[in-house]
């Protein structure tokens, strides 16, 4: 399965995102691109080699104008459906070409119900769990991330509450976040055991 890049966004502008990372993560001869937002000046959060997990990354940051953290939301905190979020990513721009983006483009996606992800076996949301993961993006509005968007944060009110994970092969909403919520004391307790 392919790295998950913003169908229907726009160019960000340019430092408005100043805690995104644009992660080349290599695994034996295979590099993967994906990205990731900063949580702490050391800590980098994104998917685990863009295949849907989390994972924290030690990077050292030079906080500045340039280069800012975002909040991670507390403990198992929810977002109502119908809250409009934000996504962000370097990924492809459509299911028609396999280019991604030179520029960090971003859109704006909706908290989805979790039976908008059915859990039909065989069908595309089979294995979505809705104490892990969060359905974002409604179809009618054909706003997703995408290819090469793996590992970005889903931003609501100002908060990382998700991590681009994966969805369907075309880049159809709805896609598939990581709920970054129900992680908040492995990830604290992991910042805490690898702070230097």
């Amino acid at each position: 399965e392919q790295p998950w890049l913003i169908i229907g966004g726009w160019e960000a502008t340019p430092h408005s995102r100043p805690y995104m990372a644009y992660l080349e993560i290599q695994d034996g001869v295979s590099t993967s691109l994906c990205g990731g937002f900063l949580v702490s000046e050391n800590f980098v959060l994104t998917a685990a080699h863009c295949n849907g997990k989390l994972d924290l990354l030690e990077r050292k940051a030079r906080l500045n104008g340039y280069v800012g953290l975002i909040p991670l939301p507390v403990a198992h905190q929810r977002m109502h459906p119908g809250t409009v979020c934000s996504i962000a990513g370097w990924g492809w721009t459509s299911a028609h070409n396999n280019l991604s983006s030179d520029t960090l483009r971003e859109a704006d996606v909706e908290v989805m119900q979790d039976a908008a992800c059915p859990r039909n076996p065989g069908g595309i949301y089979r294995n979505y769990n809705p104490s892990t993961m969060m359905c974002v993006g409604d179809p009618e509005k054909g706003k997703s991330s995408f290819k090469g968007d793996s590992g970005g944060p889903l931003v609501c009110q100002q908060t990382a509450q998700g991590i681009v994970s994966w969805g369907s092969k075309v880049g159809t909403p709805p896609a598939v976040y990581t709920r970054v919520s129900t992680f908040i004391p492995w990830i604290r307790k992991t910042m805490r055991m690898l702070q230097p």
